[in-house]
């Protein structure tokens, strides 16, 4: 855990890990409780919780997580009580338990508004973020695709992309929540370069010297010469090619239909999918439960779970926390690393 200088006081407190609620009413307070009371004294001192304090003391009591928590402000470094920044609920809009809800939208984004100021400031290094609902968050008036886009516009990165990473298989997307005829229109050189050197630079950043990427075909068969469709010889290849002589190891395109078996068996330390369900299918599929879904390409470091919020089995003490586990133990991997630059 990090920790300014005594002389700045206890308000001055940072933290390895900013933790977002989520929409309030769905599984994300159940599963940060859980997940939090699971840890260790000094992993807890380590992590500022970002929400309604009613909300997460009632998670806490219905989940029969043993957790104290205390105001950001007043968070001693030797303090066993959880912080939290506080972002109240409106009390002009209700948040249903397992509905969606403006209100729920509401606190959801400004949650994760919050989490970007502490971590722009020098409060926490990483965003971990439970689910939040897209419905909801556009019933609020705030027109996101998601945490990713959302991010992106805080930060005011350029462009954003969606790595999940998980033991076995890992994928980063051309592009994620489009439409499948969008998706095709944003197949470009530029778009795909711009990707496999976003996955590139977070491999080393973890540590991997040589990180070695392949891209997936967009066509069945990568398009068998031009009969299903001419975009991989037209498009990705040449890409591919162009990042090969960059130095970057990089194989493609490969027919969707193999590229993630041969990765699973270790051949490919990533895959870049072409769209959403290409990398989508195959990662749930093999690591469902322990898949973390990891943001790239901004200035700051943002884990999260890979599931939404389970409204039908919301705040009924069901929530399963092996996947916000996950989250956190990728987001303390980011945090022990240098920033980057």
């Amino acid at each position: 855990m990090n920790q300014t200088s005594s002389s700045a006081g206890s308000s001055r407190r940072a933290f390895d890990l900013a933790i977002t609620m989520g929409d309030p009413a769905g599984i994300g307070p159940e599963i940060i409780c859980r997940a939090v009371a699971a840890m260790s004294a000094g992993e807890r001192r380590s992590v500022l919780l970002v929400g309604d304090p009613a909300i997460y003391r009632r998670a806490a009591g219905l989940v029969e997580a043993p957790l104290d928590f205390v105001a950001l402000d007043e968070a001693r470094p030797d303090d066993d009580r959880v912080a939290i920044a506080e972002v109240a609920a409106s009390a002009d809009e209700p948040i249903p338990d397992g509905r969606i809800s403006a209100g729920g939208g509401d606190l959801a984004f400004r949650c994760v508004e919050r989490a970007v100021a502490l971590v722009q400031a020098g409060r926490a290094r990483v965003i971990v973020t439970a689910p939040l609902n897209k419905a909801a968050l556009h019933a609020a008036g705030h027109h996101y695709d998601g945490h990713t886009g959302m991010l992106a516009a805080l930060t005011r990165a350029p462009s954003s992309f969606m790595l999940l990473a998980s033991e076995r298989l890992s994928t980063l997307h051309v592009s994620t929540h489009v439409s499948l005829r969008e998706a095709i229109a944003r197949v470009t050189p530029e778009r795909i370069a711009a990707t496999v050197k976003a996955g590139h630079a977070h491999l080393v950043e973890l540590g991997m010297a040589r990180p070695r990427i392949a891209v997936a075909g967009l066509n069945p068969h990568c398009g068998e010469g031009g009969i299903f469709g001419d975009e991989d010889d037209r498009i990705i290849a040449p890409a591919v090619r162009a990042l090969c002589d960059e130095g970057f190891e990089v194989s493609g395109p490969i027919p969707a239909d193999t590229v993630f078996y041969r990765a699973s068996r270790g051949e490919f330390d990533l895959v870049v999918a072409q769209y959403h369900d290409q990398g989508h299918i195959p990662v749930k599929l093999i690591a469902f439960d322990t898949t973390v879904n990891v943001s790239l390409g901004l200035p700051i470091r943002r884990t999260s779970v890979d599931h939404g919020t389970a409204f039908d089995i919301a705040w009924q003490g069901r929530a399963d926390a092996t996947n916000m586990g996950a989250a956190i133990a990728y987001a303390r991997r980011l945090a022990s690393r240098r920033a980057p630059a």
